[in-house]
């Protein structure tokens, strides 16, 4: 394979929805799951990939738990470049890593420590098929309601995906993209739809229920439950 694979994990930020009442502020990539950090447990679910050639981690400039919290893991990097947002932080990990243009990137979240092996390999095999790339999605199963305090109406769920991560494009469409979603002032919110407002279209690669995001606190006590 002339082209490498590398993963960047973007962790500059504190996850503030994941905080509990009566507890300082902590960074939740350093909360502990299963007695693991749920940042070290997200970089080992993607070095279970052989075919990653490296992880790179992307941390707020005054973080100082990010060494510890990884020591000893192979083809694993820390670097201290991250930005005010993802986006950002993924754009800055991206030139930090020096990725020739058709290397791929894949990109993932430290809020999902659950990836499964055979997710991860099942999106690798099918973006390295593609000229594209694309992302782990799951389909809505759920009816899905709009409005705020009220309901304002019921959307029909056919074809509507819930997007996970990783999710993985060439280095150089996707460094192109997020620069122009920056020009543009529009906030993407991951990496495919930067992809999209740049006029392609990622593949969707079905994911897995044990990939989900970790975003409220009792979302951690569920994961705990379930390791």
């Amino acid at each position: 394979m002339s082209s490498r694979i590398l993963a960047l994990v973007p962790a500059a930020g504190i996850g503030t929805r994941a905080q509990t009442g009566g507890q300082p502020p902590q960074p939740k990539q350093y909360r502990l799951v299963g007695g693991q950090t749920m940042l070290r447990r997200a970089v080992c679910a993607l070095l279970a990939e052989p075919r990653i050639a490296q992880v790179r981690v992307a941390v707020a400039a005054g973080d100082e738990q990010a060494g510890a919290a990884l020591a000893g893991l192979p083809r694993t990097v820390v670097r201290h470049c991250g930005g005010p947002t993802r986006a950002d932080t993924v754009a800055a990990a991206l030139r930090d890593s020096g990725a020739a243009g058709d290397d791929w990137v894949l990109v993932h979240d430290a809020a999902r420590p659950g990836l499964p092996a055979d997710a991860l390999a099942r999106l690798v095999d099918a973006c390295l098929a593609d000229g594209v790339g694309g992302l782990l999605a799951l389909p809505v199963a759920d009816t899905v309601k709009q409005g705020a305090q009220r309901v304002a109406g019921t959307l029909a769920r056919d074809g509507l995906w819930l997007a996970q991560t990783p999710q993985m494009f060439r280095a150089g469409p996707l460094a192109r993209a997020l620069e122009a979603a920056a020009a543009g002032g529009l906030a993407v919110t991951d990496e495919a739809g930067a992809m999209e407002a740049a006029g392609h279209a990622p593949l969707l690669v079905r994911g897995s229920a044990r990939n989900a995001k970790l975003t409220w606190p009792e979302d951690f006590d569920l994961l705990e439950k379930w390791l």
